[in-house]
C-alpha cells in the first residue's frame, strides 16, 4: 500500500506542475482486470488484520507469486506508458530476491530495527542477516512519517518512482514542458 503514496503524490503536485487530472481520462492502461486479480491474491495470501481469515504459509506463497506473474502480464501490457518500465524492473529485482530466498522478501535485521519492527517472519516478510541478493532485499527503514511504510528495497524504490512519474506523465506535465519548450521564439536577428 505504501508504493501506492508516490503514485497519489505524483497526482498532487501534476497541477502545479501544468499538469491537469481531466487527462487521466485519456490514459489507455491495458489488462486492467490482470491489476485487480493479482491484487486479489495479494489480500487472500496476506490478509489485513481486519479480515477473518489466516492464510497458511506454503499457500499464500504460492498464492504472492502467482499475483507477481499476474502483474508482469499486467505491466508487460503496459510498457509503453511512461513509468511503466521502471516499475517493471523494480518487480523484477523483488521477485528475484523473492524466489531465491525460499518465498519470502528478506529484509535485513538492521531495517526491521530502524522501522520498529520486531520479527522473524510475518507476512510476507522474513528477517535474513545474509539473504542471497542482499542488494535487492528490504535493506532500509522508512521514515516514521511514511503512512503505512516499514521497509523497502531497491525494487520497492523503482516502482515508486515510475509510479511517481506515471502520474505525472499521465496528467500532462510533461507533455505540456515539451510543448512550452517547442513555442519559444526567438528574435529576429538585427540587420
Amino acid at each position: 500500500m505504501a508504493l501506492a503514496l508516490p503514485l497519489l503524490a505524483g497526482l498532487a503536485i501534476a497541477p502545479l506542475l501544468g499538469g491537469r487530472w481531466s487527462r487521466l481520462g485519456q490514459v489507455r492502461i491495458r489488462a486492467v482486470p490482470v491489476f485487480f486479480v493479482a491484487i486479489g491474491l495479494q489480500v487472500v495470501a496476506f490478509p489485513f488484520r481486519m479480515l477473518p481469515w489466516h492464510t497458511p504459509d506454503r499457500v499464500a506463497v504460492v498464492l504472492w507469486l502467482c499475483s507477481y506473474a499476474l502483474l508482469i502480464v499486467g505491466v508487460a501490457a503496459n510498457l509503453r506508458l511512461p513509468g511503466v518500465p521502471a516499475i517493471a524492473a523494480g518487480l523484477f529485482l523483488n521477485l528475484s530476491a523473492i524466489v531465491v530466498n525460499g518465498g519470502h522478501m528478506p529484509a535485513l535485521p538492521s531495517a526491521l530495527r530502524g522501522a520498529g519492527l520486531h520479527f522473524v517472519r510475518s507476512r510476507n516478510s522474513a528477517s535474513m542477516p545474509t539473504p542471497h541478493l542482499a542488494w535487492f532485499v528490504d535493506r532500509w527503514a522508512a521514515p516514521h512519517w511514511v503512512p503505512l511504510a516499514n521497509v523497502f528495497s531497491v525494487g520497492d524504490v523503482l516502482i515508486a518512482t515510475g509510479g511517481f512519474v506515471l502520474a505525472l506523465a499521465a496528467t500532462g506535465v510533461f507533455r505540456r514542458r515539451r510543448d512550452t519548450a517547442r513555442d519559444v521564439s526567438y528574435p529576429a536577428p538585427l540587420t
